[in-house]
């Protein structure tokens, strides 16, 4: 007793402050639940030690340091037992996450979670998560408080990830450039028009679309490849762990709209996907024809009359993709005429997807130059027809999409149950190795929501169908802590 009243007043006199204090991090293996996740005493023990550690406590900024090294032993560790190896959040931040201690509760809730990984939006909504001055971008900043032009939010975002042992990736949206650049009027050229002569600003605003804030580009534009590739470059120099590339398509029409039929409908009005397209003819007749076609939207016997007397040293028009068959001058155009219609239609629908591609494979060739890992996300059924001669407005042929990089679809249909979830999953796995397709489902654990099975649900039915399947996310984090991601977005942590 004598002993013990002496030692701490010799400690009171060196200025050492003595407190009962619990001491976590102590957690094993068989604490973690089948999904990898923190007991509930081990998380609040740890948001215990880190408030105290912001407050300056050295001996809580050793015992927090040595807590954020021990979780992310036993999450690898439980990870490379339970399945999936690799389990990813999709995550927004905010303005508000600058604010000390913020980005560090967001993460630590994250690994708490099971998360190996985390895809932080660094491009969305016409704005891109880099520092005001360092914002050399078509785009403005998503930070632009006063006195924090030089905070680097994804930058913070990546250090803090990696400090807990997350991978982080930027995850970006790719054909879609938003609505500040729609409004933009030295770039109205670059964007997607349709046979009306309307961008998706004006498409949407009559209702087109039902998302107006969503400006998609003519993918054949140079200048909107340009002002794409710069961005990406700033953003690759802040060292993400992959790239996620999304909206790699059109905008999904309502209604009616949600279907191209005919060849107004196609986004591939503007200038450079027009030259584009006729630059596919082989010689002049073809050319001819693709022109009347993409004027009128359909051809007439008199077209093809037209370019026989105009152009008689050509056997018949001819255009990619285009056999030559032999001359079928003397056959009566109105015979021939429906024929070369349907292929030219196809020829359309083939250059509108055609874009989609060559964007994909621009923005990617810098991304896989770092050696940094590519990947790109689609909806399953964005790329099906609709009827016997129409497809769907987003014209997402994911089935073209380069194999030599990871599949994110975006497993998000609704029947009720996990079944439709699975079938969209297993679509895609009959086009790609296994090892590739990382699926994205939505929903919330420990519970349904909107007629969506709980997370728990859905990952057992998927491991059960696909248990080769080595990595899943989940769509959102925001879904997962509602309340926090309001405090954060608005600034409310006290």
């Amino acid at each position: 007793m004598l002993r013990g009243i002496l030692v701490r007043g010799v400690l009171s006199l060196l200025g050492v402050a003595l407190i009962h204090r619990p001491m976590p991090g102590f957690a094993q293996l068989g604490d973690l639940n089948q999904h990898c996740q923190l007991s509930q005493v081990e998380v609040d023990a740890k948001e215990s030690v880190r408030q105290q550690a912001a407050n300056g406590d050295a001996l809580a900024i050793a015992q927090y340091g040595d807590l954020l090294k021990r979780h992310a032993e036993l999450l690898r560790t439980c990870r490379r037992r339970q399945w999936p190896r690799q389990q990813a959040t999709w995550i927004r931040l905010y303005p508000c996450d600058l604010r000390p201690g913020v980005l560090d509760a967001l993460m630590d809730r994250i690994v708490n979670l099971g998360y190996t990984e985390v895809y932080v939006e660094a491009f969305y909504n016409g704005q891109v998560l880099l520092p005001q001055r360092d914002n050399q971008t078509a785009w403005p900043s998503v930070v632009q408080q006063r006195g924090y032009e030089d905070r680097d939010l994804l930058a913070d975002a990546i250090a803090a990830g990696h400090k807990r042992g997350l991978k982080v990736q930027a995850w970006m949206f790719t054909m879609n450039f938003g609505y500040s650049y729609g409004q933009r009027r030295d770039r109205q050229q670059v964007l997607a028009r349709n046979g009306r002569g309307e961008t998706t600003s004006v498409f949407a605003s009559r209702g087109g679309s039902n998302n107006p804030e969503e400006i998609f580009i003519d993918p054949y534009n140079y200048q909107a490849q340009s002002d794409y590739l710069r961005m990406l470059q700033l953003v690759l120099q802040r060292k993400p762990d992959g790239v996620l590339f999304d909206y790699i398509r059109y905008p999904r029409g309502t209604g009616s709209n949600s279907v191209v039929g005919q060849v107004g409908d196609l986004w591939i009005y503007g200038s450079a996907a027009q030259n584009s397209l006729m630059q596919r003819a082989l010689n002049n007749k073809g050319r001819e024809l693709i022109r009347q076609f993409l004027n009128r939207g359909y051809l007439v016997d008199g077209d093809l009359d037209r370019v026989d007397q105009t152009f008689p040293n050509e056997v018949e028009p001819l255009w990619q993709s285009r056999q030559q068959s032999g001359s079928t001058s003397d056959v009566p155009a109105s015979v021939r005429r429906p024929a070369l219609q349907l292929e030219l239609w196809r020829l359309s629908v083939a250059h509108a997807v055609q874009g989609v591609i060559d964007f994909l494979n621009t923005a990617a060739q810098p991304v896989k130059q770092q050696n940094i890992p590519v990947g790109a996300v689609f909806f399953p059924t964005a790329n099906q027809p609709v009827g016997t001669q129409g497809y769907d407005s987003r014209l997402q042929h994911w089935n073209r999409f380069p194999k030599s990089i990871s599949w994110h679809p975006m497993a998000y249909s609704i029947c009720g149950n996990t079944s439709c979830i699975v079938q969209d999953v297993q679509m895609v796995l009959r086009q790609n190795n296994v090892s590739n397709v990382r699926p994205a489902l939505a929903g919330v654990w420990g519970k349904a929501i909107n007629n969506r099975p709980s997370l728990e649900a859905q990952m057992a039915a998927l491991q059960r169908a696909a248990p080769n399947i080595n990595s899943v996310s989940h769509f959102a984090y925001s879904w997962q802590d509602p309340e926090f991601d309001r405090v954060r977005k608005f600034c409310a942590l006290p």
